[in-house]
C-alpha cells in the first residue's frame, strides 16, 4: 500500500527546563485524520540521555536541566514489569502470551536505544492532552531523522496505540491495524509458538545480524529508510568494519567506511540516505534493496572473505 503524507500546521511549542512548556504557550493545532505521522512544524531540541524502555526516555535541555518524556499515543510491552496480554488485541491471555510480550518489549527498548540514545532529537506536545501525565512525565512526540518516532513504533509493530484523546489517534490506529494484520513486531505474539525472538548467533568475528526490516511501510521504493538491517557485535573485541561490504542476492553492494563496532554495540544500515552517525549508516540506494519475498544478506571482510551470510 502507498502511505499518504499530508502537511500539518502546528503552532510553536516552547519548552523550558524541568517545568516543561512555558505557561500559556500554545502546543499546536490537531493534525488532520489519516496523516501518516506528519511532523510538527516546530520542535524543541533536546538530548536523549537514557532509554527507560520503548516508550519512555530521559532528556536534557540545552540549559542543562533534565526531564522524563512519556511518548504520546503509544504503549510498548513492559520489560521490567508484568504484561497483560488482554491489552494487546489477539494475544492469548496465557503465560506464553505474556512471555512473548516481554521479548517484544525488549525488542522495542533496543529499537529506541539504537535510534535515540545519545542523540539530539526534537520534542513537541499534543494540543489535546495535558502536558504532563499521571507520574508527572512530559507527554510528547519525538522527532528524529525527520521522522515521528512515536508513529514509527506503532507502524513497525513495536507498540500498540495507547487509548487517549491525542490528536493523531486516527493515523496511529490505522498504522496499528496494518501492523497487526501483517503480524509485525509484537503482533507475532498472537501465536506465541511461532514468534521467534531469539537473537542471531554471532559469527567468528562477533558480528551478528539481529534484525531486518525488508518490507517498508507503503511503497518500498518511496520509503527507503524503513528498509534496514541491524547488526550487533556479540564478541568481546571491537570489530573494524572499514572496507567490509554488505550485498544482496543480486549483487547490490554497500561498503562500510571508517567505522568500528565496539563490543555490545549495534548499527542500523538503512537503504536510503541520511547522515551517518555512531549507530546508523546509510546505503544511499536509489531504490529498495531487500526482496520482501526472500533474499540473502552477505557480509564480506575487506579481504573478500565471507564474515556472515543469512538467507530468509
Amino acid at each position: 500500500m502507498t502511505g499518504r503524507r499530508v502537511g500539518l500546521v502546528v503552532l510553536v511549542v516552547v519548552l523550558a527546563g524541568c517545568g516543561g512548556l512555558l505557561p500559556g504557550s500554545d502546543p499546536g493545532i490537531p493534525s488532520a485524520p489519516g496523516t501518516a505521522g506528519s511532523l510538527p512544524a516546530e520542535t524543541t531540541q533536546v538530548s536523549v540521555t537514557a532509554v527507560v524502555d520503548g516508550d519512555t526516555v530521559r532528556i536534557e535541555y540545552r540549559n542543562g536541566t533534565r526531564d522524563t518524556v512519556r511518548l504520546v499515543g503509544v504503549d510498548t510491552p513492559e520489560v521490567r514489569g508484568d504484561n497483560d496480554p488482554a491489552e494487546f488485541e489477539g494475544v492469548p491471555d496465557t503465560a506464553a502470551g505474556a512471555d512473548c510480550l516481554h521479548s517484544a518489549g525488549t525488542n522495542a527498548s533496543n529499537f529506541a536505544k539504537d535510534r535515540l540514545l545519545g542523540r539530539s532529537v526534537g520534542i513537541a506536545t499534543d494540543p489535546n492532552l495535558d502536558r504532563r501525565g499521571f507520574y508527572d512525565r512530559l507527554l510528547a512526540y519525538v522527532v528524529v531523522d525527520d521522522r515521528l518516532f512515536n508513529y514509527q513504533l506503532v507502524a513497525t509493530g513495536r507498540a500498540r496505540v495507547y487509548d487517549s484523546e491525542f490528536s493523531r489517534g486516527d493515523s496511529f490506529s490505522a498504522a496499528e491495524t496494518s501492523a497487526r494484520e501483517a503480524r509485525r513486531g509484537l503482533w507475532r505474539c498472537v501465536d506465541p509458538r511461532a514468534a521467534d525472538w531469539q537473537t542471531a548467533t554471532a559469527t567468528a568475528s562477533g558480528l551478528a545480524l539481529v534484525e531486518r526490516h525488508e518490507d517498508a511501510t507503503g511503497n518500498d521504493n518511496e520509503n527507503l529508510n524503513d528498509e534496514y538491517l541491524v547488526f550487533a557485535n556479540r564478541g568481546e573485541e571491537a570489530v573494524s568494519l572499514d572496507g567490509w561490504t554488505v550485498t544482496d542476492a543480486t549483487g547490490k553492494s554497500y561498503t562500510f567506511r571508517n567505522y568500528t563496532l565496539g563490543p555490545g554495540e549495534r548499527v542500523t544500515l538503512y537503504t536510503g540516505s541520511g547522515s551517518d552517525n555512531a549507530t546508523a549508516r546509510y546505503w544511499g540506494a536509489s531504490g529498495a534493496v531487500w526482496n520482501n519475498g526472500g533474499d540473502t544478506v552477505t557480509v564480506r571482510t575487506s579481504g573478500g572473505d565471507v564474515a556472515l551470510q543469512r538467507a530468509y
